[in-house]
């Protein structure tokens, strides 16, 4: 079994219960036990503005799945729930599942890398994951702690979730 990390987002159709959902289709996934889940904080959205506030958290998982299948899996939980994929970056969006993690492998493919490139620079992404596993080590980036440090915590939002 590998330990996996995913991130969530969402920030349209009610994103608490677009994350919840998630979680939950995450959990029922083949070969793979839900482990822990971070709490879940408001963020503000990259990119263009005027959109919604988003929701993002943090799952760890164990999973006996190669990394192309777990990945085509989270795009298909990501369908289920009405994300349209149509090329453009930073848009609103039901539901964003993000492969942050997969062991300490390092993967550079056209379809997947990981670690997710993105992962040092946001603090909607490390925050979540501190509260999880605040010394792991990212492959190639440094540990969580060190990284949430250098980017703080300005404009996250933790929720009470209902």
């Amino acid at each position: 079994m590998t330990r996996a990390y995913i991130g969530l987002g969402s920030n349209l159709n009610n994103p608490e219960t677009q994350l919840t959902t998630a979680l939950q289709a995450l959990s029922k996934l083949p070969a793979t036990s839900l482990v822990n889940t971070s709490s879940f904080y408001r963020s503000r959205p990259i990119g263009p503005q005027g959109q919604p506030m988003y929701l993002n958290a943090v799952a760890l998982i164990e999973t006996a799945l190669a990394p192309r299948a777990l990945l085509d899996m989270m795009l298909a939980i990501e369908a289920r729930q009405g994300r349209i994929r149509d090329g453009q970056r930073w848009q609103a969006r039901t539901l964003d599942l993000d492969l942050l993690l997969y062991g300490e492998e390092q993967l550079n493919e056209r379809w997947l890398v990981v670690p997710h490139p993105e992962i040092s620079r946001r603090n909607f992404v490390l925050c979540p994951l501190a509260e999880i596993t605040h010394d792991l080590h990212i492959p190639g980036m440094g540990r969580v702690k060190d990284l949430l440090e250098a980017v703080g915590t300005d404009g996250l939002e933790r929720i009470d979730r209902s």
